[in-house]
């Protein structure tokens, strides 16, 4: 099955209640999924149970043992679920998450690959790359700040080296 779900913006209802469906496109204040799935949910609020959505715009949202793309919010919390990338004002997280940038990170026992905060806290944290001017917990990383900082220099300075080298053997004279 396979609904759609859009109403114009005067209109839009204020609470969405869904169980077990596909939807394509949400739009209200509140929305409550379970066990259900949807390309795009641009909301107020968002409370998802073991679903999956594509594309979430919000303000808050709450998910468990869910998946997500995309996650735009002021607020995010994700507990025993994962999410592809997360942009917020802060982040709650206790599972997995491919890319999160935010103004304050909070991890449980949480895996990423890329975090970006100006606060990371947590009581385990792994990651690939890890950018934060304050850090509180036990961090696991493969590239941190100073990490990043250097990587980014040797890159510079063998790629120059390799432009120079390479115009010296192939420039024209």
């Amino acid at each position: 099955m396979n609904e759609q779900i859009s109403t114009p913006e005067n209109d839009q209802p204020q609470v969405t209640n869904l169980s077990q469906v596909d939807v394509e496109t949400v739009k209200a204040e509140l929305v409550r999924m379970r066990q259900s799935t949807a390309q795009e949910i641009s909301a107020g609020d968002v409370e998802l149970s073991q679903g999956a959505v594509v594309d979430v715009h919000a303000v808050n949202v709450n998910a468990r043992q869910a998946g997500l793309g995309l996650v735009q919010a002021e607020e995010v919390t994700i507990q025993q679920g994962g999410a592809a990338a997360v942009r917020a004002g802060n982040v709650s997280l206790n599972g997995l998450a491919g890319v999160v940038a935010a103004g304050s990170v909070e991890f449980g026992n949480a895996y990423a690959g890329v975090v970006a905060g100006r606060e990371v806290r947590g009581g385990k944290i792994e990651s690939i790359i890890l950018l934060s001017g304050k850090v509180e917990g036990n961090v696991t990383t493969v590239v941190d700040t100073r990490g990043a900082l250097i990587a980014g220099l040797v890159g510079g300075l063998f790629a120059g080296i390799m432009l120079l080298l390479g115009r010296m053997l192939f420039g024209k004279k």
